[in-house]
């Protein structure tokens, strides 16, 4: 009973130290508001907004280190205190001097019957929101951020002001993005690893081939991430056309590749007598491409939180409900610090999910996944498509791991026909002492057959997936419920 009191104990820690940051939050917001009329309703949507942070660090990041973690180029420790610095740096440093309220067009804030029913609904769509997040982090269901939050807002704006008010066109795309973004990611992750195999592990001088293709990638690499920071980072603070950020990104990859080139040689070359692992040449890039993920998902996604907060602000304050709202420094270092402290304190678990449970990564097939997420961003924005940073990296694991299973599949075919042609005897014509072994060794050939066949866990495609399709309805009927709860109670005649 004493280990058991003690381990529960334990387990209430992160709890503890999330409530704690929750009063901070709190505590800090009064400080920054002041006593006015509407004090208690800032404070409040204050707290709501930090939680909400706190549960995008403990769902979302687990994207962006898992790829490092699955592969172990990282411990989990160390993966957290990156991720952690990394995305808090991004939503400090990039997160933007202004931010369109979180509708961005899924609802008319003109269309509301009053300043008291728009603040109602932001409230209840980050509460909707991240609870979903939150129960879908329990559930070891990575899901993704800006879909929640796009169906609390569309719930909370129909409860508030009924159908008319929502863009349903905008409502359609991100459906659309349901099959785009983990389609193109997967795509891409096994269009790289097929490229790896075929150039480098199927070549007749490996050493030659790997000398000459890892540069090349890890130039692609630093020309992607670099048009990707571009396009989800500086973005935000100054204009960048995607020709700009592409060009950018060209001029850094043609000087990283006679870089890189040097000095992968000599290390093929200290190989001595030909026998080394190709994936350690991939663990700076994978580590490197963590950190910059990281660090533009903290720029960008960072919004999700201290959006819709920052326009209940500028609500509060009298301003435009639905235009451009200045936003606070202040808020920014909640929504930062909430990832951050939600990342350390739940990140984990979903880490360890994302990165070892779906299937199994090397070096190799991490680097794919990672450089897929920054490819597919860049091709979705420059086609106008609506792509889940999620959706991406989990639909690139995916990839990797269905084309594993067909290399597995492919390897073992002439196996298969050479059996399927030897001419063994029927079994009635054997005599009964051999009939069991037979058997057995039918189940044993089953076995086989199926162990490597399968290198993707069904389970967790068809959890993920199921959380994918119902995140936008569920988010979106718990705030309408909760909109209308708040309305209900009388928080609109507090405003």
């Amino acid at each position: 009973m004493e280990y058991g009191a003690q381990d529960f104990a334990r387990s209430l820690v992160p709890f503890g130290l999330a409530l704690l940051f929750l009063v901070a939050a709190a505590i800090f917001a009064a400080f920054q508001v002041g006593v006015s009329g509407v004090w208690a309703i800032a404070v409040g949507a204050t707290v709501v907004g930090a939680y909400m942070a706190l549960n995008i660090g403990a769902n979302d990041v687990a994207n962006n280190m898992s790829p490092a973690v699955g592969s172990r180029a990282l411990t989990i420790g160390v993966a957290v205190m990156i991720a952690a610095v990394c995305e808090a740096a991004g939503a400090i440093i990039a997160g933007g001097d202004v931010v369109e309220t979180v509708s961005k067009g899924i609802i008319d804030p003109s269309r509301m019957p009053g300043t008291e029913h728009f603040v109602i609904a932001m409230i209840a769509a980050l509460f909707a929101a991240a609870l979903w997040i939150n129960l879908a982090t329990w559930l070891n269901a990575p899901v993704s951020t800006t879909h929640s939050v796009v169906g609390g807002v569309l719930g909370g704006g129909v409860a508030m002001a009924g159908l008319g008010v929502a863009d349903w066109s905008v409502v359609a795309s991100i459906v659309a993005s349901w099959v785009v973004s983990p389609v193109m990611g997967g795509a891409i992750a096994a269009g790289f690893l097929a490229y790896l195999k075929r150039s480098v592990y199927d070549a007749p001088d490996r050493l030659s081939a790997a000398a000459l293709r890892v540069p090349l990638l890890v130039a692609i690499m630093v020309g992607a991430f670099s048009a990707y920071l571009m396009m989800k980072g500086l973005n935000q603070v100054l204009p960048v056309s995607f020709w700009m950020a592409l060009a950018v990104g060209l001029l850094l990859a043609v000087p990283t590749y006679f870089l890189v080139r040097p000095r992968v040689q000599a290390k093929l070359a200290r190989t001595g007598d030909g026998t080394y692992s190709l994936g350690d040449l991939f663990t700076i890039p994978v580590i490197g491409g963590a950190a910059l993920l990281s660090f533009a998902h903290g720029a960008n996604d960072v919004a999700n939180a201290i959006g819709p907060l920052s326009a209940i602000h500028a609500a509060l304050r009298g301003g435009v409900a639905g235009g451009e709202v200045v936003l606070p420094f202040w808020i920014l270092l909640v929504g930062a610090g909430g990832i951050a402290v939600g990342l350390a304190l739940f990140g984990p678990k979903l880490i360890r999910t994302v990165g070892s449970k779906i299937t199994k990564l090397n070096r190799v097939r991490a680097f794919c996944v990672t450089l897929s997420a920054a490819i597919t961003v860049i091709i979705a924005s420059a086609l106008g498509l609506p792509v889940s940073s999620t959706h991406t990296a989990i639909g690139a694991l995916f990839g990797v791991g269905f084309l594993r299973e067909y290399f597995a599949n492919q390897e073992r075919e002439p196996s298969k026909r050479a059996r399927i042609f030897r001419m063994d005897p029927p079994p009635d014509a054997m005599p009964i002492e051999d009939r069991g072994a037979v058997e057995m060794a039918k189940l044993r050939a089953k076995a086989e057959k199926q162990r490597k066949r399968y290198l993707v866990r069904r389970s967790h495609v068809f959890t993920i997936a199921a959380a994918w399709i119902i995140t936008v309805p569920c988010s979106a009927l718990l705030a309408a419920v909760l909109a209308r709860l708040l309305l209900w109670v009388g928080l609109g005649d507090l405003i």
